[in-house]
């Protein structure tokens, strides 16, 4: 095993005198984009479950028989399952507030743990809804669901609830694994249809229907994540499209397995996409057009092209090899949280593992910063698996940034980024901000080797996009 730490800095010359600079004309400053902060997000989902559950509770009418209690816990669990599938979509609507504040790894998580409490509730409401009926009409359980399949309203219930549930099951982790993803996306899109359905269930149940308020506000809370969702995966993905009609203008090799696409556009400052962001890239082609790849921008926007930088790990990203120039592309975005606004100290480390150093490197050369406060630590199997590595050790040199690679399998014996090896690379490392992209692993135990280190977690700024 080996172990290879290169340190590039380039030469600290004293700044010369400048005459005192003359007045210029004011200009605008930029309008800083929205963000939607984690804690905001979870303050209004919560608030608003609390709303819906205040809702069930003023037609909730006292009772001790087993019937009522049933159809009780049936009006809750079905008000919250409702509103869970809205929280759902609108998670997944790709709001740029929302994207760029809490970040889209964030919210697929988010997505992914609340959609198990969504199909746990609509399967409590729908037991709780069959043993009130059961004990109301005094019959066994299969009686009553066969009765109960006979109402138009509650048979739609079922289907969406079944569309719901092979969503579920095409998404656990064991399935992912098996199913091809244009498969899994063709499932997914059956959560529009099990909502729908759904929403017409409700507005028909007396917790909705009993007021026409309530009816209101439970239609515009709907419409409002319809509209969300046509706007921003439908309208202005199009709209992109026409506007900076982006093609292929070049497809390079980095390295073994490895290549950087090249993207030609109109107006592409316009997109306002931020070092450390990603898009997603559908490339029209044979094979590849029915798919929408997330990649994050290996280099800044700069004269209106856009660059990201390709590891073969698949059979889309082995195709992307054979691109050729004058390829159209459709890029949506740009998405993720990973950007300069996360910074809150003057000293900055950058943490890369395997191609993560594709959002490493666009922040490499951007962030704000002196000599010496900006360090990039690249961590990698070999040298061979370095990728842009005369594009890092240039940005280092002009810079006077600090650049490491760590090189070598972890194993038992040694690890490349314990704690101690961190500080006697980085001595003052707690008093720095962190970002961190690479393997989910990788990134685990980055992370808690960081917090050993004395680096707070609340300035551990990570991203990952295995979602």
């Amino acid at each position: 095993m080996t172990t290879d730490v290169a340190d590039s800095r380039g030469p600290q010359v004293p700044p010369m005198p400048q005459a005192p600079p003359r007045p210029r004309a004011a200009t605008a400053t930029p309008v800083p984009p929205i963000r939607v902060t984690p804690a905001a997000l979870r303050n209004g989902i919560l608030a608003v479950a609390l709303a819906v559950t205040v809702l069930w509770a003023v037609q909730v009418e006292p009772s001790a028989r087993l019937d009522v209690l049933f159809a009780t816990g049936a009006h809750l669990t079905g008000l919250l399952a409702g509103y869970g599938v809205l929280v759902m979509l609108f998670l997944m609507a790709r709001v740029p507030a929302v994207e760029h504040g809490v970040g889209a790894d964030r919210l697929a998580r988010l997505h992914s743990l609340g959609g198990r409490y969504v199909l746990t509730l609509c399967l409590g409401h729908a037991l709780l809804a069959l043993c009130g009926y059961a004990a109301h009409a005094d019959t066994d359980l299969l009686s009553a669901t066969l009765d109960l399949l006979g109402y138009p309203g509650l048979a739609l219930a079922v289907v969406g609830t079944s569309l719901l549930m092979a969503v579920g099951v095409t998404s656990a982790r064991a399935m992912r694994r098996r199913v091809p993803h244009e498969t899994w996306r063709a499932v997914h899109l059956l959560t529009y249809l099990g909502a729908a359905l759904g929403f017409v269930h409700q507005l028909a149940g007396p917790d909705v229907a009993g007021g026409i308020l309530t009816v209101w506000a439970w239609s515009m809370l709907h419409a409002t994540v319809a509209v969300l969702l046509v706007w921003y995966r439908v309208v202005v993905p199009v709209r992109q499209a026409l506007k900076h009609s982006l093609r292929v203008i070049d497809v390079r090799d980095e390295g073994p397995g490895v290549v950087s696409v090249v993207m030609q556009g109109i107006g592409l400052d316009g997109l306002r996409a931020e070092p450390g962001q990603f898009f997603r890239w559908r490339f029209l082609r044979r094979r590849l057009w029915r798919t929408a790849l997330p990649f994050s921008l290996s280099a800044p926007v700069r004269d209106d092209t856009l660059r990201i930088t390709v590891k073969a790990i698949g059979d889309h990203t082995r195709r992307m090899r054979r691109l050729k120039p004058g390829t159209r592309v459709l890029a949506t975005g740009p998405f993720g949280a990973l950007t300069a606004h996360r910074r809150t100290k003057r000293k900055v480390l950058l943490l890369a593992g395997g191609t993560g150093i594709t959002p490493m490197r666009a922040l490499f050369e951007t962030l704000p910063g002196g000599p010496g406060d900006i360090t990039l630590l690249y961590r990698a199997g070999s040298a061979e698996q370095l990728v842009l590595r005369e594009e890092l050790e240039g940005i280092a040199r002009s810079r006077g940034a600090g650049l490491h690679y760590l090189l070598g399998r972890s194993d038992a014996s040694f690890d490349p980024l314990a704690p101690q090896v961190l500080r006697n690379l980085i001595p003052d490392l707690a008093e720095h901000d962190v970002y961190l992209c690479g393997p989910p692993g990788m990134a685990s135990s980055a992370t808690a080797a960081l917090v050993r280190a004395g680096v707070p977690e609340e300035r551990i700024h990570a991203e990952c996009f295995t979602f």
